[in-house]
């Protein structure tokens, strides 16, 4: 899958494959793929907010969070944060299922791990309305701190110990769904991504409803619908909206005309830019260019 979607996450530490980003609406430390950025991973994420509020969407739901509140996302899943308070934070734990496991085709790995994982179990949001929910939360404020420290001896020990703790607690509370809503998800996931990575690889062209059907084997209904009912807007205003995010990029770290910036992000004529960023941001890109506080 193409880069711009698919997050390749580079671990600190190779020999310990685990990361925790701390997201704000500046960016995301260490960097990685913060706020109105949608992306999937390999990786299992548990994600807890620690200031604000914030909404985030997984394949095509909207999730909103306050302090305090968690929640789950399962490996390859479509999500994005759209909105994050002024004041919000929220950190992010992403690790392999492997960790898991312990070792491959253990009994831990057949019977806890891969029936959940490759499962219709997209996500699960934590908002501490049982008690099993409290324990995951505080588990999740206590790796917070462990990773903010990592002066401890055997700190590696007390992350994995936990998260492994933190999962077991999860599957004994939940019920798995049928198999067959499992494929269907998954399939409706999977052409998702196919299509959106057909935009993001085609965007500086001029390219028709018909050719992101194509690219997942769909009908420009069956496209047109997936769209709505995953990401709620119709794949020409997603085109559109990612045109504008590029062309911000451009905008903040060239020099480029804007003529130039409209050409490079696919548009044909410069005021069907400017009119359409302006309806997506709210200013001119003249605008958004002498503004310094200006957040892509």
């Amino acid at each position: 899958m193409e880069k711009q979607l698919y997050e390749a996450i580079q671990y600190p530490d190779e020999a310990f494959p685990y990361i925790m980003y701390t997201h704000t609406n500046h960016g995301s430390v260490p960097l990685g793929r913060g706020v109105n950025d949608l992306h999937w991973h390999e990786e299992l994420q548990m994600t807890l907010v620690t200031k604000g509020k914030l909404t985030i969407q997984i394949n095509g739901i909207d999730y909103d969070l306050r302090a305090g509140q968690a929640i789950f996302i399962n490996k390859s899943v479509l999500h994005i944060v759209t909105r994050l308070t002024n004041d919000g934070e929220y950190v992010s734990f992403n690790f392999p299922e492997k960790l898991l496991a312990f070792y491959s085709d253990s009994a831990m790995e057949r019977n806890y791990v891969l029936p959940y994982t490759n499962s219709y179990l997209l996500s699960l949001e934590i908002k501490g309305d049982a008690a099993w929910e409290n324990e995951i939360l505080q588990i999740l404020n206590d790796m917070k701190k462990e990773f903010e420290w990592k002066k401890n001896w055997g700190w590696q020990y007390e992350i994995s110990i936990k998260t492994v703790k933190l999962w077991l607690i999860l599957i004994s509370n939940i019920s798995l769904p049928s198999e067959e809503a499992s494929k269907h998800s998954r399939l409706q996931q999977e052409r998702l991504q196919l299509m959106l990575s057909f935009i993001h690889q085609n965007f500086t062209n001029h390219i028709t409803l018909k050719e992101i059907a194509d690219a997942a084997h769909l009908s420009v209904s069956e496209c047109t619908r997936g769209f709505k009912k995953s990401i709620h807007i119709t794949p020409y205003d997603y085109l559109i909206k990612y045109r504008i995010k590029k062309s911000c990029e451009l905008l903040a770290s060239t020099e480029y005309a804007i003529t130039e910036i409209a050409r490079r992000v696919g548009f044909n004529h410069v005021n069907h830019f400017i009119q359409s960023f302006k309806k997506h941001r709210n200013l001119t890109p003249k605008e958004f260019r002498s503004s310094s506080s200006s957040i892509i």
